[in-house]
Formats: structure tokens, C-alpha cells, sequence
């Protein structure tokens, strides 16, 4: 995913989220779409300290420890379930595999789903 659909993406995920969620996209916090965005980028800081153009079986299963931590935040909030399934991260997050570079564009388009939330209004 190039810088430019990444960007375009988030801002539409968000858009059509808080269109479709109304005022209960208020219960959408910051801290929740920061909460995910901390354990990626826990992530991160790992994959750009190692060279390897291919992430290590470690780092592959942090990432799907990843996604079972964010299938336990959609099953506590609805929203953030909405979100999930909105911005397309279950099937980002699998086709991640060994690509450190998937992996790297995924991180980018998190932290523009966080930005456009906060642009668009999002609560703390």
C-alpha cells in the first residue's frame, strides 16, 4: 500500500465510521485507537532494531498476538469491532507474514487511523 492509499484509507475509515456510529462514535476514545497503536508499535521499535528484511518467527508471532489482543478489545467494544472490521486490519494483519515491508505499511496506516481520528473531532 503506497503513502498515498494508506493516508486516503484511514481518513475514509474514519469518516465512514463516524457517519455510520452517529453519537455513539463518541465512545470511540482516543485512548482506545492508542491503546492498539502502543502495542504496534511495541512491535516496531523490535522489527526496525533488527535488519533482516524478513521478520523473525518471534516478531511473526508478536504480530498475531497482536491480533488476538485486538479480537479481545472488538469483543469488550463494539466500536472498536466496528473499526476492526472497517479499516481492514484482520485481513492486513494476515497477509502481513514474513514482510517487514507489510509490516512497516501497516504501522504507517495505524498511526493515520489515529491522526484522522484525532483531525475528525475524536473524544480523548
Amino acid at each position: 500500500m503506497s503513502a498515498s492509499d494508506y493516508v486516503a484509507r484511514a481518513e475514509k475509515v474514519i469518516l465512514e465510521l463516524q457517519k455510520q456510529e452517529g453519537k455513539n462514535y463518541r465512545n470511540f476514545t482516543t485512548s482506545k485507537i492508542r491503546n492498539i497503536l502502543s502495542m504496534v508499535n511495541e512491535i516496531y521499535n523490535e522489527v526496525m532494531s533488527d535488519n533482516n528484511e524478513k521478520l523473525s518467527d518471534r516478531i511473526q508471532d508478536k504480530i498475531m498476538h497482536l491480533k488476538v489482543r485486538l479480537i479481545y478489545e472488538c469483543g469488550r467494544a463494539r466500536i472498536v469491532k466496528k473499526f476492526y472490521d472497517k479499516a481492514g486490519l484482520d485481513e492486513i494483519i494476515s497477509n502481513i507474514g514474513d514482510s517487514r515491508e507489510k509490516f512497516v505499511s501497516f504501522v504507517r496506516y495505524m498511526e493515520a487511523l489515529v491522526a484522522y481520528h484525532l483531525y475528525h473531532g475524536g473524544k480523548e
